[in-house]
């Protein structure tokens, strides 16, 4: 079967394999034909050799149809569409430790190929009426938003969110939010897709090329109270003025370091607002379950900027490298 690698040398150096067929399904586990997949910031971090993988089968995001079923299997039949789950033995309850040893597409080989075969609980039930690259942007984007804002942050009618940039998980966590009732500011340094935000709910936009302050300006556009919910991709370039912009007891969910992976935080300015800063990493497959019964209330359908053929991957890469993106980036084969 074929399937894209790692090779030394990042982008350039992906290598189109082919591979064994996996054969058929073990007791307890099923085999997904797959045909869609997104793309992630972790995903360009072992494509392009931040993380350093030789041979590792790309993706972390994985679609398709189950093809065949192991004895014991229950929740699943032949023809169903299925997703992948970013932590695949994470079940429920908290989270577990590991890092990203378990993760398709990093710590083991992920969906970039034709066919999986894989324990059943390392996939759930897709939401209905998705094609498969709209079913796999729910597994690290849809999922951290909805972690962030419903799981842990208990998202009513009536808060306010702020989401910082344009990309999968921020506009993700617009949606989510403006179905459940909630007001949004979003950040971004183009108008244009300041525009296409609005067109989606946003209430106040910001741009921060020419607002470097815009933790004040959100703050302002909140009559002093401040934001409920900030969902903080940007990590320690922008956390003071997430910081600036919260509601004294409000919550910060760090889970992106777009900026860096350490730097200064005003430990003071936090105190003083008495507001929760907590990081989290996408969710477990009793979550994703609970986002997908959402879904198939039809709150939401993903925004998918592009769509690649897998044999583009790394033009795929290079796109979002590029940040010209609004949303996710579907990939499907």
């Amino acid at each position: 079967m074929k399937a894209i690698v790692t090779a030394p040398g990042g982008l350039g150096a992906l290598k189109r394999v082919d591979l064994p067929d996996p054969g058929r399904p073990a007791p307890g586990e099923i085999r997904v034909v797959l045909h869609g997949s997104s793309i992630n910031y972790h995903d360009y971090g072992v494509a392009s050799g931040k993380m350093p993988s030789d041979g590792r089968v790309l993706l972390a995001d994985g679609a398709g149809v189950v093809e065949d079923v192991g004895a014991g299997v229950d929740e699943f039949k032949t023809g169903d569409h299925v997703v992948s789950c970013f932590f695949p033995d994470w079940q429920d309850g908290p989270p577990l430790s590991g890092g990203f040893s378990r993760v398709p597409g990093d710590g083991i080989d992920g969906f970039a190929t034709e066919f999986a075969v894989r324990p059943a609980t390392a996939f759930t039930h897709a939401p209905k009426g998705f094609g498969h690259a709209e079913a796999a942007t729910i597994t690290t984007a849809g999922l951290t938003a909805w972690r962030a804002l419903v799981e842990v942050g208990k998202l009513k009618a009536g808060d306010t969110v702020l989401a910082l940039g344009t990309g999968g998980v921020s506009i993700y966590a617009l949606q989510i939010a403006r179905a459940m009732g909630a007001r949004v500011a979003i950040t971004s340094s183009s108008d244009e897709k300041l525009e296409r935000a609005r067109a989606l709910g946003a209430e106040f936009t910001v741009n921060y090329k020419r607002q470097p302050d815009w933790g004040k300006e959100v703050l302002e556009w909140t009559g002093g109270r401040g934001i409920d919910h900030v969902v903080e991709v940007g990590g320690p370039g922008t956390l003071a003025q997430s910081i600036q912009a919260v509601a004294i007891g409000g919550r910060i969910t760090l889970i992106g370091v777009l900026t860096g992976i350490s730097g200064d935080v005003p430990t003071a300015a936090l105190m003083g607002k008495q507001a929760i800063l907590s990081g989290i990493i996408v969710g477990s497959r009793r979550h994703q379950q609970d986002f997908v019964r959402a879904l198939d209330t039809g709150i939401l359908r993903p925004v998918i900027d592009r769509v690649f053929p897998l044999q583009q991957l790394a033009d795929a890469f290079r796109y979002e490298e590029s940040g010209a993106h609004f949303g996710k980036i579907g990939i499907e084969w």
